[in-house]
C-alpha cells in the first residue's frame, strides 16, 4: 500500500473520490473509445458503436481511435440501420490487432440477431447482482454467430476472464450521463453492481493502494476490487475507474 494511506482507510476514500470526480469530465475522453459513440444519439447507434469500440479497446488509444474511424466508416451514419440490412459474408476490409474482418463479420451477425430478437440490452440478463450472470447470459446468445476463432473476443468470466472490455462496455450504457461520460440508456442493472474494468494498469494501482492483494488480473481479483470499493461507495463502486485510471494514464502514480 502507498505508505501515506496505510491504516487510513478513510483518507484513501477521500483521496479517491476526489480522483474519481476530477477524472470524470469531458475533456479527459477526447483520445477514449467511448468518444466515437458520442458522436450518435439515437440509442441502439449508440450501443452498436459503444460495443463495437469496446470490443477493440486494447493498444494503445491512438491505435484503437484509428481503428474506430474505420469502423464508423463502415456502419454509416446509422449503426442500426447497417446492421439490419447487413448480410453474410459483405462485411469491408477490417482489421485491428488479432480482430479482423472474419471477427467482425460475425459480430455484425449477432449484432443483427439482438436488435431483430429484442435488442443488445435485452440480451444482458440477470436476477442477482453478480454481474458475471448478466455477461454470460449475454455471450450465451451472442458467441453462436461467431467462428471458433472469434470466440476469444467475448470474454467468459466463468473461465477465470477479468472481462475487461465487456465490464467497460456496461459502464458506459448504465452509469449517469450528468457528467458527460457514460450514457445511462440502461436501467436494468443494477448501478452497484457494476465492476472496475480492470487491466494490468488499473490492477497495478489498485495494488499499490492496497485495494487488492491477488497478483492475478481475472474474475476473482475483479471482485476482491468490487468488494474493497463497494466498502468506500454502496450504490456506485465503479465511479472509481475514473480515479484509477486517471492516476495511472495522467499521473503516472
Amino acid at each position: 500500500m502507498d505508505n501515506s494511506f496505510k491504516n487510513a482507510p478513510e483518507e484513501l476514500k477521500d483521496f479517491l473520490d476526489f480522483k474519481a470526480a476530477q477524472y470524470e469530465h469531458p475533456r479527459f475522453i477526447e483520445t477514449d473509445p467511448i468518444s466515437l459513440a458520442h458522436r450518435f444519439s439515437q440509442k441502439e447507434d449508440i450501443e452498436i458503436v459503444a460495443f463495437l469500440m469496446a470490443t477493440i479497446a486494447w493498444g494503445n488509444r491512438q491505435s484503437i481511435i484509428k481503428s474506430g474511424e474505420k469502423l464508423l466508416a463502415i456502419l454509416g451514419p446509422s449503426p442500426l440501420e447497417y446492421i439490419l440490412a447487413y448480410r453474410n459474408g459483405t462485411c469491408p476490409p477490417f482489421i485491428h490487432r488479432t480482430f479482423n474482418q472474419e471477427d467482425l463479420n460475425g459480430f455484425f451477425l449477432g449484432l443483427q440477431s439482438l436488435y431483430i430478437n429484442g435488442g443488445l440490452q435485452h440480451a444482458f440478463q440477470g436476477k442477482s447482482n453478480r454481474l458475471d450472470e448478466y455477461i454470460l447470459h449475454f455471450r450465451a446468445q451472442f458467441v453462436p454467430f461467431l467462428q471458433p476463432r472469434s470466440h476469444k473476443h467475448v470474454a467468459d468470466p466463468s473461465k477465470g476472464s477479468a472481462a475487461k472490455r465487456i465490464v467497460m462496455f456496461l459502464r458506459w450504457m448504465v452509469r449517469s450521463p450528468q457528467k458527460g461520460v457514460d450514457f445511462g440508456l440502461w436501467d436494468h442493472i443494477p448501478l452497484h453492481a457494476l465492476h472496475v474494468p480492470l487491466d494490468v494498469h488499473t490492477g497495478n494501482i489498485a495494488r499499490k493502494l492496497g485495494l487488492i492483494t491477488r497478483k492475478q488480473n481475472d474474475w476473482q481479483t475483479n471482485l476482491e476490487l468490487q468488494q474493497q470499493l463497494l466498502v468506500f461507495d454502496a450504490n456506485d463502486p465503479a465511479k472509481y475507474d475514473f480515479a484509477l485510471f486517471g492516476l495511472g494514464a495522467f499521473e503516472k502514480f
